[in-house]
């Protein structure tokens, strides 16, 4: 699987040396591959602050909130195993070091996975949903602590999935338009 990782201009030294650290490109490139996704299928991951991941979650889930992470799946993302644009994924590194100050390269690490099984079709509604999608990133993140994974309240209160939009917001942006 194709990785594009963007790197916010907003990012300081600091961001920019965990982002290195966490290694998210060789990640998800290995993620997939263990998924059966093809090496012709394209991921985008847009690592940036808390003001952009505020800007994206009001335009395109209408919740004007910072969150940690945002996926977009693209037109290939209902079936993975033929290729195609899996999605676009923002990541706020800001919100991942004050989430998990002792290890934010793991907090990354955990986002990104998140991320990328939403653009797949993982969710985490529904209880059975949730601990699918648990088991999924504990096989991808092994040895990595991870938090519990609760059922969403804004899926549980049916309103939009804030973490499962349909617009991508990298520069594929028009092309992958739905």
């Amino acid at each position: 699987m194709r990785v594009t990782v963007h790197r916010s201009e907003s990012l300081d030294a600091g961001a920019l040396a965990l982002v290195r650290v966490a290694g998210v490109g060789s990640l998800l490139r290995r993620s997939g591959e263990a998924l059966g996704v093809p090496a012709t299928a394209g991921l985008a991951v847009r690592l940036t602050d808390d003001a952009e991941l505020r800007r994206l979650n009001a335009a395109h889930a209408g919740i004007d909130a910072t969150t940690d992470v945002l996926a977009f799946p693209g037109e290939g993302a209902q079936n993975a195993t033929a290729g195609g644009w899996i999605g676009d994924v923002a990541i706020s590194v800001e919100r991942a070091r004050a989430q998990n100050p002792a290890r934010p390269s793991d907090e990354l690490r955990i986002l990104a996975v998140h991320g990328f099984l939403h653009c797949l079709g993982h969710d985490h509604d529904r209880p059975d949903r949730a601990a699918r999608m648990a088991e999924a990133t504990r096989s991808l993140l092994p040895g990595v602590e991870l938090p519990e994974l609760e059922a969403h309240p804004q899926a549980v209160a049916g309103a939009p999935d804030p973490l499962s939009v349909s617009r991508p917001v990298t520069a594929r942006r028009a092309a992958h338009r739905r």
